[in-house]
């Protein structure tokens, strides 16, 4: 990082009660999200090994399809928060509404693709014959509520970019009730199967979308922003938000590779590696949460044309992150005798994952300080060098990935390839940190 001057106590508790106003709800919000599968798979369950199979591959399809529009909160997020920290606060809000508006079009676009492609992703996932009718199903009753999924994800952003991370909060637990009840009154009591479940989460996610816009459109009109769309506003944001996809591209295809290498290195180190990563996925949620800080705050703060306020609020979020990252990993590592059992019994299993586990904590202060600057980057609407430095880091990890299984060392090697991808992006987010260049301030970028 660049020298910055001593910061007073007083700013580094004024800083300290704002990263964590805003950091601990959003990992509230971060939590509750997985949950909903989590309460559709312990739902549909009962009703039958075939129909759980089925969930799961149409899960996993409608995961990866939300995950890649993601930017859709980050980018709206950097762009409300400049122009709140500009005080203008009509022109936030009408650059959240460009960002909503690009969610509802993109969701369009995946409804038409998903509905007549159903079937051939299903097959494409290796579907069996029995789970592949309730997966189709499934899949195709979900995707009519993704525009409200990627809805959702946008007007997060601009609640964000609004220095509200509560809001976010609520409307998540909010909407995990309404899944669950929903779900097993339409499971059970309507009698509708899987069709049950995947309408009641639609239906679900319609509720947390409208509840989002009451809120965006009351700021707007009490701003008196504008609710139409904007032709110019959308295409912004469309062009903002696809350095982040590449980015969000490149980090998929890390995980994907990971995953592949351990199915070639067994069932067992397979296995071990899906609890891993489990566990290293909930522990970024705890990350991620100081990273969303990190967008709002930073973006404010550029906004506001203060380049060294960013500056510091910078070095105290990464003071933050490796002092939870120390945390997180001491408790990974005391943790770990009970963690195990409560996925496998098999003792193969448990040997493969013991020391990758080990390898995991030893990681996490890296890990942390990669979160928190990731944030503060896209806070500073620095998309275009995040991805080009993701697109990096894949090009040095997928060769040191795939040469585990002849070099051998197991599982243990492959999460030590994910540590020194973790240590790349490390090394090019704090390059860029240092040099200064993403202190560009103004409403806008």
């Amino acid at each position: 990082m660049t020298p910055a001057p001593t910061i007073p106590k007083a700013t580094r508790r004024q800083h300290d009660r704002e990263i964590v106003a805003l950091a601990v709800p959003a990992f509230g919000a971060l939590v509750a999200e997985p949950l909903f599968v989590l309460a559709d798979s312990a739902i549909v369950g009962h009703l039958g090994t075939a129909q759980l199979a089925g969930l799961g591959v149409a899960s996993a399809l409608l995961t990866t399809a939300v995950s890649i529009f993601v930017f859709l909160a980050y980018a709206t997020t950097a762009a409300v928060a400049r122009r709140v920290g500009a005080g203008d606060l009509p022109a936030a809000i009408r650059q959240g509404m460009d960002g909503i508006w690009l969610a509802l079009l993109l969701g369009a676009a995946v409804i038409a693709l998903v509905l007549p492609t159903a079937p051939s992703l299903v097959a494409l996932f290796g579907a069996s014959e029995t789970a592949a009718p309730y997966a189709i199903t499934y899949l195709r009753i979900s995707a009519l509520g993704i525009p409200a999924m990627l809805v959702v994800l946008a007007a997060t952003g601009v609640l964000r970019g609004l220095q509200d991370t509560r809001t976010p909060l609520y409307v998540a637990i909010g909407g995990f009730v309404a899944n669950a009840l929903l779900n097993v009154g339409l499971v059970y009591g309507a009698d509708l199967g899987i069709a049950g479940s995947a309408w009641g989460t639609v239906i679900a996610q319609c509720g947390m979308a409208a509840v989002y816009l009451v809120v965006v459109v009351r700021g707007a009109r009490r701003h008196g922003a504008s609710l139409r769309p904007d032709a110019a506003g959308i295409r912004d944001s469309a062009q903002a938000g696809v350095p982040l996809l590449v980015r969000t591209l490149s980090l998929r295809a890390v995980l994907m590779i990971a995953t592949a290498v351990a199915a070639r290195l067994g069932d067992a180190d397979v296995a071990a590696h899906q609890i891993v990563l489990s566990l290293w996925s909930l522990l970024a949620f705890a990350l991620d949460a100081i990273a969303i800080a990190g967008q709002a705050i930073i973006g404010r703060y550029l906004g506001a044309d203060d380049p060294q306020g960013a500056r510091v609020v910078c070095r105290r979020m990464v003071e933050w992150g490796i002092a939870v990252g120390v945390v997180l990993a001491l408790l990974v590592v005391l943790a770990r005798p009970l963690f195990l059992p409560l996925f496998t019994g098999d003792p193969g299993v448990k040997d493969a994952a013991l020391p990758a586990l080990l390898v995991v904590a030893l990681s996490q202060p890296v890990c942390a300080i990669v979160f928190v600057l990731d944030g503060v980057l896209m806070g500073a609407g620095d998309g275009p060098y995040l991805a080009w430095a993701m697109v990096l880091t894949l090009a040095v990890f997928a060769p040191v990935a795939l040469l585990v299984p002849a070099l051998g060392g197991g599982l243990t090697a492959l999460w030590g390839a994910m540590t020194l991808m973790m240590a790349v992006r490390m090394l090019t987010l704090w390059l860029r940190t240092r040099s200064g260049r993403w202190l560009v301030t103004g409403a806008s970028r």
